[in-house]
């Protein structure tokens, strides 16, 4: 078969996969350093940029005073060329999200409030090859080969060709330490369509997901009650000793060392966070054909009720609890994991609108105040109906009727409401 027949029916994908690095004590310096001068590269852009006139604000410029400044000064050229050049690149495209009215405008990038990353920008000079059922091994410009935990099988070696490949990867320091991003490129079938089951899926606090069929999905705390001990500890204790620095002077090392037991803490209830939204929507996408989801505006959800000096809010610290549990759920990365993952089977995922789905009656549809008595009981106030049952259920049958009556949302621009398979199209770390 001609290579062009052979492409039939194929549909281009590109997904990632996100491992751990393990690293010696000068390996994890020389990436430290890296890190420092990719921040670095970015602020002094910035600067560069706003102190310029617009009309010598070109790509240009500002490539050839980055080459000047990897020339001069020493601890700015430990970044590679390329890595240097693909913050060039972040830069002017944060600039074009900011005119197109996707995101706001590029910033200066703190010390320690900024994720260390360094990017990888071509595939072909990280020569990843699989050297033990659990390690891998991954060359890093101007570090060397480092071993990443193998968790999934990756285009290396034998196994890579032009349509199964990696095209680069980017790598990212958290917390726990130093992992790497492969960015993944493939060609596979087009998925048959998933001719299961409609479902209607209602998001909450109390029931993490309830669907329409009765099926509640919940999980344990992120943290246990020891971790959550020794959180607060720590938070007590950096408030103590921030209360004795002088405002504007430098943190010291004791804070900065209370601020990085706090965030491995935290960053292990991510971790248990991701790994459980990972396997309840692979569960899903794989039982359902439709997926309906509600179309939640978080940031409006989790604004604060502190109000201003004319109109003080009120009840501000529940607000902030309830604020916290929210953002804790992640309800926002749940929908873009079911996204493609129902996308990837065939199926479809759409969303409706939220506004008032906890007090309509999902059996006569009328809408009355008071018919949720608590967190799981709704009652309708219709004396011709009068159903009882499980609040979280009826909320998540009314979003699956809203679906079935024509109420999806039309997508807007920049904005995928209703997904289907043809997208393929995988955000990074999918499973």
């Amino acid at each position: 078969m001609s290579g062009q027949g052979a492409q039939q029916g194929l549909v281009k994908r590109q997904f990632g996969h996100r491992a751990r690095l393990a690293l010696a004590p000068s390996q994890v310096m020389a990436l430290d350093a890296q890190g420092h001068a990719a921040r670095a590269t970015w602020n002094l852009l910035h600067d560069w940029w706003l102190m310029l006139p617009r009309a010598k604000r070109t790509l240009a410029a500002a490539d050839a005073v980055i080459r000047q400044g990897r020339a001069e000064l020493e601890w700015l050229g430990v970044l590679p060329a390329q890595a240097a050049q693909a913050v060039l690149k972040s830069y002017f495209q944060a600039w074009k999200n900011c005119w197109e009215g996707r995101a706001g405008a590029p910033e200066f990038k703190a010390r320690f409030r900024t994720r260390m990353s360094i990017d990888i920008p071509q595939g072909r000079d990280l020569h990843v090859v699989r050297v033990h059922r659990r390690w891998g091994m991954v060359n890093i410009p101007k570090v060397g080969r480092i071993r990443f935990r193998w968790t999934r099988d990756l285009p290396a070696g034998k196994h890579a060709s032009k349509g199964h490949r990696i095209t680069g990867a980017r790598l990212v320091k958290d917390a726990v330490g130093w992992h790497i991003a492969f960015r993944i490129t493939t060609l596979a079938s087009a998925p048959a369509l998933h001719c299961g089951p409609e479902v209607g899926i209602d998001a909450g606090i109390a029931v993490p997901l309830a669907l329409s069929d009765g099926e509640n999905i919940e999980h344990a705390p992120w943290l246990s009650k020891k971790e959550e001990e020794r959180l607060l500890y720590h938070e007590r204790r950096a408030a103590r000793r921030k209360a004795y620095r002088t405002a504007g002077a430098r943190t010291s090392r004791r804070l900065q060392q209370t601020y990085d037991q706090i965030a491995r803490i935290r960053a292990t209830a991510k971790r248990r966070r991701e790994d459980w939204q990972h396997k309840t929507t692979t569960s899903i996408a794989e039982v359902y054909g439709t997926v309906v989801v509600e179309a939640l505006h978080i940031a409006n959800m989790t604004r604060s009720a502190k109000g201003t000096i004319e109109a003080p809010g009120s009840q501000i610290a529940q607000k902030a609890g309830l604020n916290r549990s929210i953002l804790g759920e992640a309800w926002g990365r749940t929908v873009r994991l079911l996204a493609y993952k129902v996308a990837d089977r065939g199926g479809v995922l759409a969303e409706v609108p939220a506004p008032g789905t906890s007090q309509e009656c999902h059996r006569c549809h009328t809408v009355t105040p008071g018919s949720r008595r608590n967190q799981a009981e709704f009652v309708c106030r219709n004396p011709a109906c009068g159903w009882e049952g499980n609040a979280d259920t009826n909320a998540a049958r009314i979003v699956l009727y809203r679906y079935r009556t024509g109420h999806a949302l039309v997508p807007a621009a920049g904005r995928a409401v209703v997904r289907r398979a043809a997208n393929g199209v995988k955000p990074a770390t999918a499973r």
